[in-house]
């Protein structure tokens, strides 16, 4: 084995310290067990404010150096000479232990404008739902109440030498360099929680692709199942089909034993049906065992390629520091290539079948995929509260029910069906509370219930009971609304919010149908209009009447050909 390819664990002040030989200038990041998914959702962003305000003093510098906060793992890497290396890594134990809250406010409104530029994924919400890992999915909302005490607090028990792992690569060691880090304990990594009761499930959104998310045991069978799939999507999607530009996977270490193969494929709106059909094939195909062995080669040799490139062990190192947190030592580059080549078709059809039963899936908007065996996620809860009942002052069949274990919303379907979403108090991840008295209570599974005292006659006594019931340490106080909810919306929004269905098959032959007739008997119906009245067999009151006659029957066949054009869009 080569040795500059080795990863050597040492310490230094205690803390387990990986090393790579390297050439060039020397690299070194210092990686805590600490992430988003380890806040809750009231306090979201914590994390990341203490990322910003240790860095703050580092101040411009002729080296690269950065942070980055992740679900598990927080990292603070550098890149520079030596002497900057160390000074980097030792002013961030330094700022660490003495945060510049002079900068507090400042950080906190750098964090907003980042926040406005970042694009939240929506598949970790409806698996995890509002906890753990699908935090990643909401807003920094904890950020804007957080104190200096609260900051402090969790800097002080999240960023210790017992929670961190250093790494370096370069010709050696640094001489001196000391890491001035409180004593405490290694964080268990994050609960792995749940917001789907089956899968595999979808969920409709409307950004036009297909997106798809796997939960599979993180082996390099993995690894070589998400390089297959990204081949398959390319060939069946792009190449043959011409219906995506995109076809992309990729396999995300959840460094617990389990990992995340996401796959993607981008459609415009006339081949979305396309694109969601030959990506279903794709992964029905892999499921069934038809793997190749020429794909499976492949993507193998590019694997290996990357693990015995040059600064290949650079590269790794990052994610080993992060296997060490989470308990898993670092396997050697023998190892890993002898894994590599023994995975075979089977391996990788074993792995399919797993994807395939934790699968999640984002389809586009007005789609479904209960025809390929998905399950529609749930998007309300199995049941309401009992309590008081407010119905909405706007009509709509909707009402808020308020009671003791916590808070329902109502709505009724054109068929009289009813369904709810329920947020428990005790269940309650985090309240939005406004000034003006509006309320929106997120549960732990991500249903969400607006309690807005205005659209259900609330009084001021009843909203101050569900303050009370909230847990405080659930409660985001909110600035003021741009923008108040109106007891009855103009009809304007109300056609917006409310998209035209996609036309069927069926309303599309009516419409020929009609179309035809309706032309016909206008055209007969003009005709006896101009040349009628000079027939000299025809009187004036027959003219009229047949006149009227064939325009009334126009327009009986127009006037359903224009209800299904205003209420439907074409497919």
């Amino acid at each position: 084995m080569n040795p500059q390819a080795a990863l050597h664990l040492t310490e230094v002040d205690g803390i387990p310290t990986l090393f790579a030989h390297a050439t060039g200038p020397m690299r070194a990041g210092l990686v805590f067990r600490v992430g988003v998914a380890d806040e809750t959702l009231a306090r979201a962003g914590v994390t990341h404010l203490v990322e910003h305000l240790a860095l703050h003093r580092q101040g411009l510098a002729d080296y690269h150096f950065n942070g980055a906060t992740k679900a598990a793992f927080t990292h603070f890497h550098v890149e520079g000479a030596e002497h900057e290396v160390v000074a980097y890594l030792q002013g961030v134990c330094a700022s660490l232990a003495d945060l510049p809250m002079d900068r507090l406010a400042t950080e906190k409104e750098i964090l907003r404008t980042e926040e406005s530029r970042r694009d939240a994924p929506s598949l970790p919400l409806w698996r995890y739902g509002a906890q753990g890992y699908g935090l990643v999915s909401y807003p920094e909302w904890g950020v804007g109440t957080l104190g200096p005490d609260d900051v402090r607090h969790w800097a002080r028990t999240c960023f210790t030498r017992g929670n961190a792992v250093l790494w370096i690569a370069g010709e050696r060691p640094p001489a001196g360099l000391s890491l001035a880090l409180p004593a405490g304990d290694r964080r268990p990594m994050p609960a792995v929680t749940s917001a789907l009761p089956t899968a595999p499930a979808y969920f409709p959104d409307g950004r036009g692709g297909v997106l798809l998310d796997a939960v599979v045991t993180d082996t390099t069978a993995a690894r070589l199942y998400a390089g297959v799939l990204e081949r398959e999507l390319s060939r069946a999607l792009r190449q043959e089909g011409g219906y995506s530009y995109t076809a992309a996977t990729e396999h995300t270490s959840r460094r617990d034993g389990f990992a995340l193969v996401t796959a993607f494929a981008d459609a415009l709106p006339a081949k979305q049906d396309a694109v969601l059909g030959g990506f279903v094939d794709v992964l029905a195909g892999l499921r069934a065992g038809r793997i190749g062995q020429a794909d499976l080669e492949a993507v193998r040799t590019r694997a290996d390629g990357a693990l015995t490139g040059p600064d290949a062990a650079v590269r790794r190192l990052p994610g080993a520091a992060e296997d060490l947190l989470a308990g898993r030592p670092p396997r050697s580059l023998d190892e890993l290539r002898s894994e590599l080549w023994a995975v075979t078709p089977g391996h990788v059809h074993a792995v399919a079948v797993e994807a395939a039963g934790t699968a999640l899936m984002q389809v586009p908007a007005g789609h479904t995929a209960d025809w390929a065996g998905y399950t529609a996620a749930p998007t309300s809860s199995s049941y309401a509260v009992t309590g008081r009942r407010f119905d909405s002052v706007r009509g709509d069949g909707s009402a808020l029910v308020i009671g003791d274990e916590g808070v329902s919303l109502t709505a009724r379907a054109k068929d009289g069906t009813e369904s709810a979403a329920t947020v428990l108090h005790r269940t309650c991840a985090a309240m939005l509370s406004w000034p003006d008295g509006g309320r929106r209570l997120i549960g732990h599974d991500g249903m969400v219930v607006d309690v807005e005292p205005g659209l259900y006659g609330i009084d001021a006594h009843l909203m101050a009971a569900v303050d009370v019931a909230v847990p405080p340490a659930a409660v985001i106080r909110l600035p003021p609304r741009q923008q108040q909810p109106k007891p009855k919306p103009e009809p304007r929004a109300e056609a917006a919010a409310a998209p035209p269905a996609r036309r069927t098959g069926g309303q599309t032959a009516a419409l020929v149908v009609l179309g035809i007739l309706g032309g016909l008997c206008a055209f007969l119906a003009l005709a006896f209009t101009v040349f009628g009245a000079d027939d000299p067999e025809t009187s004036t009151g027959e003219w009229a009447a047949i006149a009227g006659f064939l325009w009334g029957v126009t327009a009986l066949l127009a006037w359903p050909a224009v209800r299904i054009l205003r209420s439907t869009r074409r497919t």
